[in-house]
């Protein structure tokens, strides 16, 4: 018999202690969820994660109550209804940002303006600062994948990524990936 399941994105921040992703996987196990992808971090002392699951319709509301009495933890539930993985690819164009600059408010800002104005998504985007080598400056990293319309023009886009550089006084790379 085919059980109809469903796809949830779960966001979880609480104060980082041991023991927080066992209880959540604990908690998901025990309503025959299944865990597919995460991203999980320690930020500012705090824990931060989200994870996608799929599991019965039938347990959707008795997952989410016991995860909201999870100790320490908050925990919100989103049924998705996402395309499959092959109908959201086709077509679309694959492209990598990385960005390292010195460090100062309005960064992520800008860059994503530009990439908003061009219509791009942002799939993934991981962000870290470091100390400089040869001064005590800050500096900000970031790694974006993306993706655009077939008819994106890459060259505008790149034209206006290298204007924003030159304000920012940040090193920007843009490269497109082969699916």
């Amino acid at each position: 018999m085919n059980v109809p399941t469903a796809s949830l994105i779960l966001t979880a921040i609480g104060d980082d202690r041991p023991g927080l992703v066992e209880s959540l996987a604990a908690t998901i196990s025990r309503h025959d969820g299944n865990w597919l992808e995460s991203s999980m971090s320690h930020l500012a002392g705090k824990f931060a994660g989200i994870v996608n699951i799929t599991l019965p319709v039938d347990r959707i509301d008795a997952l989410k109550a016991e995860l909201a009495a999870l100790p320490g933890l908050r925990v919100t539930a989103e049924i998705s209804d996402a395309p499959s993985p092959a109908a959201k690819e086709s077509g679309q164009r694959k492209l990598k940002l990385s960005l390292v600059g010195h460090d100062r408010i309005g960064i992520v800002r800008e860059v994503s303006q530009v990439l908003a104005k061009q219509a791009i998504n942002v799939e993934s985007l991981t962000t870290f600062t470091s100390s400089a080598a040869m001064s005590a400056s800050t500096l900000f990293h970031a790694v974006a994948e993306l993706t655009a319309a077939p008819e994106l023009d890459a060259r505008a886009l790149k034209h206006e990524l290298e204007t924003l550089s030159n304000d920012l006084m940040v090193d920007i790379t843009l490269d497109e990936t082969i699916n």
